[in-house]
């Protein structure tokens, strides 16, 4: 299961080498479907640290990083935005999303 964090931890986790952040709302349909596709690659993908920030739990950081739409993933190389995409993906998507920012 991808870890939940807020703003308190956010920092923490981008200390890490990849990490690919889920932005997300517990209401949002096509969060629901991606969801799933990010619980599995979490668990196939070694060397990307995954997280989900619920936007309107950590709306700080939903404002800090514009977020205006989701879901909206986004992937830090040690602490840097290296890449950020809105909207449903399918798992080859994610995939070669996380390839091209890593």
């Amino acid at each position: 299961m991808v870890k939940l964090i807020n703003s308190k931890d956010f920092n923490e986790v981008l200390k890490n080498d990849v990490v690919l952040v889920d932005f997300f709302a517990k209401w949002c349909g096509p969060c629901k479907m991606i969801s799933p596709i990010i619980d599995e690659l979490s668990n196939e993908i070694d060397g990307v640290t995954f997280v989900k920030v619920d936007v309107d739990e950590s709306s700080d950081l939903a404002n800090m990083f514009s977020i205006m739409s989701i879901p909206t993933l986004m992937i830090f190389k040690k602490g840097e935005l290296k890449g950020k995409n809105v909207g449903f993906m399918s798992k080859s998507e994610i995939i070669d999303f996380i390839n091209q920012n890593r």
